[in-house]
């Protein structure tokens, strides 16, 4: 139904709404985003962090004398940054992922869907949300392993970039995810065959300039690469490819994802049944 202008009553009232009310529904779901993960940060927090200091200890312990990367930095130092992206990059598609599978699940969606939240404040809350938990995981992955390696901060503005950039990326697509899941399955099987794939084979634990032709080739076909890339050269100076072209890369690849998943919000797919 629409009233004489031509616009939906029902979007007419979000809009009022929205002009009344200011943020108030995008501060609330952030609120209650942020809660649902930090309230059990044990398991959400604190165990990434462990996971990412094994893969240190075991990985640095084998190979810190048998590979150098880079001229005058060792492998355990080298390796330290790629870890933490990672660490963000999982826990940001984790946390907007569970999110939603979980709200479909127990039926609790609803109270998402009644109130008069528009797309974009449906979206900013998730996405946000899912930064400020991969950034909360990436921190400690650092602080954590800064200790068994000699860091250097050379660009740290292109760590930050890189760290929200890759975040929201993640937490974007932990949002298509949770949307076109319908059960838990389906989101594992998105995050074992997609995100877990790309994550490994983004030069986290080598340079892609070690691999054959091919091989690269395909790495530098991977956004997750130029994440990772563009986050070590903060620390180092150094990188596989320019930061500028990482940083178009990542701008690119968020501008399609966050296109996406607007659309997706904004009409209600498999969420308003």
């Amino acid at each position: 139904m629409k009233n004489p202008a031509g616009i939906d009553i029902t979007d007419q009232q979000r809009l009022e709404s929205m002009a009344v009310g200011g943020l108030v529904g995008f501060r609330t779901l952030l609120y209650k985003e942020v809660l649902r993960f930090w309230k059990v940060a044990f398991q959400t927090v604190a165990a990434p962090v462990l996971t990412a200091v094994l893969y240190l200890l075991i990985f640095g312990h084998v190979l810190e004398d048998r590979v150098r990367v880079y001229d005058q930095i060792s492998y355990t130092a080298f390796l330290v940054p790629g870890l933490v992206m990672m660490s963000v990059l999982q826990n940001a598609f984790a946390n907007s992922s569970s999110s939603l599978i979980q709200s479909k699940i127990t039926g609790n969606l609803v109270f998402i869907l009644l109130p008069p939240l528009s797309h974009w404040e449906m979206f900013g809350a998730y996405v946000v949300a899912s930064i400020i938990r991969g950034l909360s995981v990436g921190l400690g992955v650092l602080l954590v392993t800064a200790w068994f390696a000699n860091l250097h901060f050379a660009h740290p503005l292109w760590i930050l970039v890189f760290g929200m950039m890759g975040a929201g990326i993640l937490g974007t697509l932990g949002l298509i995810a949770g949307i076109w899941a319908e059960k838990f399955d389906q989101l594992a099987a998105f995050q074992n065959f997609l995100i877990m794939p790309a994550t490994f084979l983004s030069g986290v634990f080598y340079s892609i300039h070690s691999l054959p032709p091919f091989w690269q080739a395909v790495s530098h076909a991977n956004p997750f690469f130029y994440m990772i890339d563009g986050f070590r050269y903060g620390f180092f100076g150094v990188s596989d490819v320019p930061p500028l072209q990482s940083l178009a890369v990542v701008v690119v690849a968020f501008a399609v994802m966050a296109a996406l998943a607007l659309r997706m919000l904004r009409n209600g797919y498999k969420l308003r049944h």
